[in-house]
């Protein structure tokens, strides 16, 4: 119920805003990320602690600060019971929640990103004394009945606005979940499947990434020394997919994801406890259960859209894989059969070979700078939103390359706060992800508590006399995360509950996919995309072949995703008496098309089963909604002010406050179906004849 989950929002009144425009001192955001980070050290300036939450100053302070919080927790808790059912219950358990979080989302970003181990491992103890008091809240029978009164009163619900019942209904959906309406009996056993999961979820996902080894003496002499070793034995620990060599391809495929019995166990004993818990809390799968409250809303729905996917796209993936084919016995007449180690390489090779798209001739042309300047110019004139560099204060930062903007609104003033994470360090995550610091909430005076997020990548350092130079993809992921940040920052919620990105998986991609949208027009790109050096605008027609290269094998690539959502939704359904690796080889030959290779558990390496659990079709649906959002409201004119007003009105203000298929259909101004998504999925992969037209006169 409890869980803290991402977030974020909004602005403050006139008053505040002036005050803030009084003291505070921005640089351009360009100029910011160009160049290396100048701090001016003062030895009398106090540290202001992490996020400039005092405690924070030192790594002690997350004990301070989680007994702050669960002191407040048990105030709420007596206020939340004692007060009779009407909007103020809800307004109490959002509080409560909020308080949670805000140690909580902090910890989980830190014990993650902060360099020094002694804060690591504070942030890791305080989510420990958090989740703990979480699963108490969870099944705290007084707590939920002060819920349930208020639910089970008509006059007092009808009272109530959408977004406060909608609110009131997410928490009884959590406290259901963890079994609270069942009898003691079953509660237990509830809570001990929770318990169990929790240590199934943290075994496979450690699994999932550890190498697999093979002794040395096994493979050919000439491949070797692709490989890391241990001793006598050869450590593999990804599957090489961009070798030019087929061999060292179909060596790091067969070894890498050879199955362990062990890791096998945990699997099926993970979706085994899965299922019986959804069952024991009234649901008929684990599927129907994750899926309450998506646009999706069923697995039935889910399965029909990738089935009519796959119907749709059928010819068109038979003849890219006739392409990789066809390139594969170019390139190695002796072994020309497709196999799945082949499709992300072949796929690779016959982009750049179309298209001329090295990402060393884009780069220049986008400097860190320049790109930041291009999302700046895009939300101001999009959205009326600017992004202001501001300079941290001391110990507000946990690394010193960190750039803190503020997000600011030409009539609304101060939105919120963004901290750039953006340079590589070691033992810094290798992944591009979005965090929330804090949530946006409707305050009691009034106010709006600002959201606070965290961006991460990881993008080489600018030097003395070049900036951090991105290639085409580490633009477009820079685009997707801002996506999410301004989904975060632009919320309207009252409860903090459901505020920004906390809000179902299939709509929470949306927003940054849709930016991927932007990233790709040339409209857009032209006002950033310059030459570092010279100066120089990149050449419209480089753009168009980025553009039209993302679609060569583009229905092969689409299928792979089917196949993966297929595999995850049909592990989350119905229990089969069948290993995961029978059910593995089945959904292959049904919705991808290349062979299964005997001896291989490609399901061992799927992460995503932990935190996407019969949610991995999220990331099609997201695009499919996206890109008809973009066909419909944003093709015409990208920068259409009216259509982004519309767009912030309709779909960002909401968060997880208001169902999503409602807020899609507010855009669209029509109600989509699963043949428009399938639709828009398919159309994306039609060829642009302009471009051909602009390489022929080039």
């Amino acid at each position: 119920m409890f869980a803290c989950k991402l977030l974020l929002n909004v602005a403050r009144h006139t008053r505040i805003r002036q005050i803030y425009r009084n003291v505070t001192t921005w640089s351009p955001v360009g100029t910011a990320f160009n160049a290396r980070q100048q701090r001016r050290f003062d030895l009398f300036e106090k540290n202001v602690g992490l996020f400039g939450v005092p405690e924070l100053s030192s790594p002690e302070g997350f004990e301070v600060a989680q007994e702050k919080a669960l002191k407040e927790t048990e105030q709420l808790v007596e206020e939340a019971c004692s007060s009779p059912p009407g909007a103020q219950t809800v307004a109490a358990f959002d509080q409560l929640s909020d308080s949670l979080c805000k140690v909580a989302d902090l910890a989980d970003f830190v014990k993650v990103a902060h360099p020094d181990p002694a804060f690591r491992d504070a942030a890791e103890k305080a989510c420990l004394k958090i989740g703990t008091t979480v699963e108490k809240l969870n099944t705290n029978v007084e707590l939920c009945k002060s819920l349930k009164d208020l639910l089970d009163n008509k006059d007092i619900l009808a009272t109530l606005d959408p977004e406060t019942r909608k609110v009131a209904e997410l928490f009884m959906f959590d406290f259901e979940i963890s079994g609270i309406h069942l009898d003691e009996k079953k509660r237990k056993k509830a809570v001990n499947l929770h318990v169990k999961l929790l240590d199934l979820n943290h075994e496979f996902l450690m699994g999932s990434h550890l190498p697999n080894k093979i002794e040395k003496r096994a493979l050919p002499e000439h491949i070797r020394n692709q490989f890391s070793f241990d001793g006598n034995y050869i450590q593999i620990g990804g599957l090489h997919a961009e070798s030019p060599d087929d061999l060292i391809r179909e060596a790091a495929y067969k070894i890498f994801l050879y199955p362990n019995t062990k890791l096998l166990h945990c699997l099926e004993e993970l979706l085994a406890f899965r299922n019986q818990l959804a069952q024991l809390v009234g649901y008929e799968s684990f599927a129907h259960r994750a899926l309450k409250g998506t646009i999706a809303k069923t697995p039935e729905t889910v399965m029909k859209f990738l089935q009519l996917l796959t119907d749709k796209l059928s010819d068109r993936t038979a003849k890219d894989f006739e392409m990789m084919r066809d390139m594969k016995m170019r390139l190695n007449p002796r072994s020309s059969e497709l196999m799945p180690w082949d499709h992300p390489y072949l796929s690779g090779v016959l982009r750049a070979e179309r298209y001329n798209i090295e990402p060393s001739l884009y780069s220049p042309y986008f400097s860190l700078g320049a790109c930041m300047e291009g999302l700046n110019a895009l939300f101001s004139q999009l959205l009326g939103v600017s992004l202001q560099a501001e300079q941290p204060q001391p110990g507000e930062v946990w690394s010193e390359d960190v750039r803190k903007l503020a997000v600011v609104h030409e009539t609304e003033g101060l939105l919120g706060y963004i901290y750039c994470d953006f340079f590589h360090r070691p033992d810094k995550p290798h992944q591009d992800c979005h965090f929330t610091i804090r949530g946006g909430r409707l305050l009691g005076n009034g106010e709006y508590q600002l959201p606070v997020v965290v961006l991460m990548l990881n993008l080489p350092q600018p030097s003395k006399n070049t900036p951090t130079l991105l290639s085409p993809g580490m633009m477009e992921n820079l685009f997707h995360e801002m996506g999410h940040a301004m989904h975060s920052m632009l919320g309207r919620t009252r409860y903090q509950h459901v505020t920004g990105t906390r809000c179902a998986t299939d709509f929470a991609e949306v927003p940054s996919i849709l930016m991927e949208f932007f990233a790709s027009d040339y409209r857009v790109v032209s006002q950033f995309a310059r030459h570092y050096q010279t100066g120089q605008p990149l050449p419209e027609n480089m753009v168009a072949r980025l553009s039209e290269s993302k679609k060569v094998c583009g229905a092969a690539d689409i299928q792979l995703q089917v196949f993966y959502a297929a595999l995850d939704q049909i592990y989350h359904g119905k229990p089969q008496n069948r290993s995961t690796t029978a059910i593995l080889k089945e959904t292959q030959e049904r919705f991808y098309g290349l062979p299964y290779v005997p001896h291989t558990a490609w399901q061992l390496r799927f992460s995503h089963l932990v935190g996407y659990g019969a949610k991995y079709y999220s990331y099609l649906l997201s695009r499919a909604v996206a890109s008809i959002i973009w066909r419909q409201c944003f093709l015409r004119n990208p920068l259409d002010r009216e259509m982004g007003e519309r767009y912030r009105r309709e779909m960002l203000a909401h968060g997880g406050g208001k169902e999503p298929i409602l807020m899609v259909q507010g855009m669209l101004q029509k109600r989509p179906t699963i043949e428009d998504f399938v639709d828009a999925l398919v159309t994306e992969l039609n060829p642009d004849f302009e471009t051909f037209v602009m390489d022929s006169e080039s």
